[in-house]
């Protein structure tokens, strides 16, 4: 249960690591420089151009992951009931739909051959941090006791 309570905790520090960090890198033609993507500087493009948008990217990227890794560690340390943890890794499946949307994003961008698209360290963190969340919130049942079990 140690591990798991420090795995969830270091999200708290991996995740805004992974919002800042680039996504990917992307430029026009391949004679050009790459301008450097990350989740931040989207979402400051998305708040210019479409705020529904953006207000859903807010939701599922940030503030879903850092909800539920909270979550978590108050049921880790007995603030909370782990009758919670559904609905925590139901925020985790949501957050995950970021990645796919990224993802989709990079296919659908090299499809087009105008520009040149590179996946960038940061996609593999960011999508790391939703995983280990997922895996966390997964095996948290296992190792806590329910309510009104008194064991």
């Amino acid at each position: 249960m140690t591990a798991l309570k420090l795995a969830n905790l270091s999200l708290l520090i991996l995740f805004p690591i992974a919002w800042f960090a680039p996504l990917l890198r992307a430029g026009l033609l391949p004679l050009f420089g790459l301008s450097e993507i990350s989740v931040i500087s989207g979402l400051q493009s998305l708040w210019q151009t479409d705020v529904f948008l953006a207000l859903l990217v807010t939701a599922f990227a940030l503030v879903a992951p850092m909800l539920k890794t909270i979550g978590l560690a108050l049921i880790h340390f007995g603030y909370a009931d782990a009758r919670l943890t559904p609905a925590l890794t139901l925020l985790s499946k949501l957050a995950m739909a970021d990645i796919f949307l990224i993802a989709l994003y990079i296919v659908i961008a090299k499809g087009v051959g105008v520009g040149r698209v590179e996946t960038a360290w940061g996609l593999y963190l960011f999508t790391a941090c939703i995983l280990a969340s997922l895996a966390i919130s997964i095996l948290t049942p296992r190792f806590t006791k329910p309510a009104g079990s008194g064991k």
